[in-house]
């Protein structure tokens, strides 16, 4: 039972909680013992998304088992009690928001609106189109929020709208790949996915892309953030910004990926050693300089 439990809390899932580093990076704490404050924040994190997931699944049993992929989830699939996945994500949230108002109140109440969005969004969010997906993008940005408060640094707002963007930029990819690869049968194991056709979520893709690329890059040039870390020379991170994405829109277009972002990006050599380049860039620019 417990190896069904942590199957249903999606460990794989956790690295979407990584988010929660971003304060202690772009506040140069990093090499500080605010890092491991941050670590207990993500750790937190992991155990109340890991409640979200199996409360999700419990949601989903029913349409899950029509699916040709998440029947096999253990819910799903009979491996564990409905009784017992509940209890298990009561545990969770009430060790995890515990342990969080022991770190800190505002990362506390931080970490109840994580939870309270995202069982909102199982319960009937995911239902209605549109804010569907920003509830999940909020999820991403509640994450780096909390990462800033329980360190007690400023949030930035850059943070913020680049962060959102990114998560809607996934969170509609994930869509894209849902809707054809499911095609007519798309709304029975999703019904918002009615709602949303391939020429609808292009344009919203393309809109987030433009977006997303334009936010990084006025980031990277504000007179705000030169002040801030002495140096002029983030802009030279902007290519790895634009591989990146365009390498993601490769594989959900030409490579017909995309159902998964966690997998693509962990499984997606190009795109993980981007990813890392991005990071060590970013790291010897900030804290070199």
């Amino acid at each position: 039972m417990l190896g069904a439990i942590l199957h249903s809390m999606r460990p794989r899932q956790w690295v979407k909680n990584l988010f929660v580093f971003g304060g202690v990076v772009f506040s140069e704490r990093l090499f500080t013992p605010a890092v491991w404050t941050a670590a207990a924040a993500f750790v937190i994190f992991c155990a109340l998304s890991g409640a979200v997931y199996l409360l999700n699944d419990v949601a989903d049993r029913d349409k899950d088992r029509k699916h040709p992929d998440k029947c096999r989830r253990p819910i799903a699939a009979g491996r564990l009690a409905v009784s017992a996945a509940v209890m298990a994500a009561m545990v969770l949230i009430v060790i995890g928001l515990g342990a969080a108002a022991w770190l800190s109140r505002p990362f506390a109440l931080a970490a109840l609106a994580y939870v309270t969005l995202l069982s909102a969004y199982s319960a009937w969010l995911k239902h209605m189109v549109i804010v569907d997906v920003l509830a999940v993008a909020l999820g991403f940005v509640l994450r780096a929020a909390a990462g800033a408060l329980v360190i007690g640094a400023a949030i930035s707002s850059w943070l913020l709208i680049c962060t959102i963007l990114l998560a809607l930029f996934l969170a509609l990819g994930k869509r894209r790949n849902e809707a054809l690869a499911l095609q007519a049968d798309a709304d029975r194991h999703r019904p918002i996915l009615a709602e949303y056709s391939p020429a609808f979520l292009d344009q919203m893709i393309s809109v987030v892309t433009a977006s997303s690329v334009t936010a990084y890059a006025l980031y990277t040039m504000s007179p705000e953030t030169v002040a801030k870390f002495h140096t002029p020379l983030l802009p030279a991170t902007l290519p790895f910004v634009l591989y990146g994405i365009f390498r993601y829109l490769y594989l959900l277009y030409h490579r017909k990926l995309g159902g998964n972002p966690t997998d693509m990006v962990l499984h997606d050599r190009p795109l993980l050693l981007n990813t890392a380049l991005w990071l060590l860039v970013v790291l010897l620019i900030i804290y070199g300089s």
